[in-house]
């Protein structure tokens, strides 16, 4: 645990506990950063700022979904944020706590995902801290937002791979893996999905002004991360369908594919079958079979049986049977713009 504050117009980080208690008792605007938890942090929390046991524990706590409660001497939001996941195309959620008070700002962000670039803003900026709690609440939930935009620009590149993958690959040896990935894809956006339906209800009440703790003329800037937010959650919404139609596209080219496989088998298993029926005959070994004796018996069979054979070829490729060009096997030209 340590905070920040300001002092001879620079940003402080204290981490000494009973530092932290007087700059808290003194009512000046101070960011308390909390890291794990402990005797010294609950106590600070209880005692000395007043916050509800019940916040303790979500603090603590790993949240499936984001929150907002109003206090009566603070606002408690949770909020989540997205940094590249460790497998290629894939992003992972991390949890934000903040806790804007009328001379406080808390945060929990365990794996320092946006406290640590809101703190370098913070030592070039140190007005922000000054102007008030409101004010860097709103760059915290600003970075938050913004960490978004990389990452989704990221995913739809690998989207795009993604569906070139799935026509090139299904219905071969290396098509499962491109399966598999489609559906982390759809599981990955579906969490995602479900995430940014209640976040986007969390910035606009805040963007709404609501709420004692967030200022009037602090209410732009929010209603600016709530536009930000609605931009990101609509692509989200557009690489849900393109994951969808890849993985329908997937199915079908496999599909098709399997369809081609069974076609082939089908011709051979035609082509076969009257050659077969022509071996049978001349395989019987009746005493009285005329062909048995003569002496071109055996190269009339074959030639009789390749006769067949190419007919039946012939009649398959003039109904379109054989012979026609594979297009999803072919690289397209280019890519979807």
């Amino acid at each position: 645990m340590f905070a920040r504050v300001l002092e001879g117009g620079r940003v402080k980080v204290i981490t000494d506990y009973a530092e932290i208690c007087d700059a808290v008792a003194s009512g000046r605007p101070i960011w308390i950063e909390l890291e794990k938890q402990c005797a010294e942090a609950d106590e600070l929390l209880v005692k000395k700022l007043g916050i509800h046991p019940l916040t303790i524990e979500d603090i603590w706590q790993t949240r499936s979904g984001p929150k907002l409660e109003d206090y009566h001497n603070y606002l408690y939001v949770i909020v989540h944020t997205v940094r590249a996941g460790a497998r290629r195309g894939l992003i992972d959620s991390a949890e934000l706590d903040v806790l804007i008070g009328k001379t406080f700002v808390i945060t929990h962000d365990p794996a320092h995902v946006v406290t640590k670039d809101v703190s370098k803003d913070l030592e070039r900026q140190p007005e922000m801290l000054e102007k008030g709690p409101a004010w860097l609440a709103h760059a915290i939930l600003d970075h938050a937002v913004d960490r978004y935009l990389p990452i989704v620009d990221d995913l739809d590149a690998e989207i795009d791979k993604l569906e070139l993958e799935a026509l090139h690959r299904a219905g071969t040896p290396k098509g499962p893996p491109v399966l598999r990935r489609i559906l982390r894809f759809k599981r990955t956006l579906q969490e995602l999905r479900r995430m940014s339906i209640h976040q986007r209800e969390i910035l606009l009440r805040l963007a709404r002004g609501e709420f004692e703790e967030i200022p009037k003329e602090t209410v732009p800037f929010y209603r600016d991360v709530f536009d930000h937010f609605v931009r990101i959650n609509d692509l989200l919404e557009g690489f849900r369908d393109l994951v969808t139609d890849a993985l329908e596209a997937y199915l079908s080219v496999q599909a098709n594919r399997l369809n081609e496989i069974m076609k082939t088998l089908t011709l051979m298993s035609t082509v076969m079958l009257p050659i077969t029926f022509i071996a049978g005959v001349y395989g019987m070994n009746f005493k009285h079979m005329p062909e048995i004796s003569w002496v071109f018996g055996y190269p009339f069979a074959l030639g009789l049986m390749a006769v067949v054979a190419i007919g039946i070829l012939l009649f398959f490729r003039r109904r379109g049977w054989l012979g026609q060009r594979d297009e999803l096997s072919e690289k397209p030209r280019s890519g979807r713009g």
